[in-house]
């Protein structure tokens, strides 16, 4: 399905949440200009398979804004998507009032936080700000950005939306603290939180040592649990730590596929 065919996105965002929502714009359908300063893309000198995957089919300008304007870009595209503060987007021409002169553009701000776009901040201050840092470590994955990422794609298919019904253009921000923020709301309510069901209080949903590795044991409905506990001769925590240790992680995961239940490995 590629129902983004004939539009046109021109993308300034670099790192990682702007091209994400590019390219989910392009798996779509869109074709997509991926506009980069003279130095690139710094997501290309940290992570190049990572921008190679992002970036594929892709036309890639170099450009340096502060010097030759988008303008020539802009007049046909449907879709730009931004990632600087806005005191950065006055000085390229790309706020608001200077946007106003393409009426039917769909502009996706992308910005740090909601309450003060113009504060500086990265992934790791906007899990932390939401709860989602353990002191003294650093986060597995980048979670912010990704979320963001994935919203500023939904952001841009909703502004092209309102547009076919209303013939104009608009104007969206997404804020990754926003989506920091969402990806807590199970932490907030409690869900995970030390001895909550799903925070070690119940022994079918939790992560055991093997033999080699570990297994993450996601039986939590009563037919999963039951069918489990059968199957083992296990039901406490305890009973299951000792069973668990019999087998490698890899011949545990072979084993609930063969008898439909939610345990895999971890890697």
């Amino acid at each position: 399905m590629r129902p983004l065919l004939g539009r046109r996105v021109v993308s300034v965002a670099v790192n990682l949440p702007g091209p994400l929502a590019a390219r989910r714009l392009a798996d779509l359908g869109a074709h997509v200009v991926k506009v980069e300063p003279p130095a690139g893309d710094p997501l290309a000198t940290y992570a190049p398979d990572l921008y190679a995957e992002l970036a594929a089919g892709m036309e890639v300008v170099m450009r340096d804004l502060k010097s030759a304007p988008l303008g020539d870009l802009l007049a046909g595209a449907d879709v730009l998507i931004t990632s600087s503060r806005p005191s950065s987007l006055v000085r390229l021409g790309l706020d608001p009032p200077a946007l106003a002169a393409y009426p039917r553009l769909c502009h996706v701000g992308i910005v740090g936080y909601a309450a003060d776009p113009q504060a500086a901040g990265h992934d790791l201050n906007y899990q932390a700000a939401a709860g989602l840092v353990r002191p003294s470590q650093l986060p597995s994955s980048l979670l912010a950005d990704m979320a963001g990422g994935e919203r500023a794609a939904f952001a841009a298919l909703a502004l092209l939306s309102e547009r076919e019904r209303t013939g104009a253009g608009g104007t969206a921000q997404v804020a990754l603290d926003d989506a920091a923020s969402v990806l807590a709301t199970p932490r907030r309510a409690g869900l995970t939180a030390d001895g909550a069901v799903l925070g070690g209080g119940n022994p079918f949903y939790a992560v055991y040592a093997a033999q080699a590795g570990h297994v993450a044991v996601g039986c939590l409905e009563p037919q999963f649990a039951d069918r489990l506990a059968a199957a083992l001769g296990a039901r406490t925590a305890a009973e299951l730590a000792a069973t668990f240790l019999t087998r490698t992680a890899g011949d545990w995961e072979q084993w609930a596929r063969a008898h439909d239940l939610p345990v895999n490995a971890v890697r």
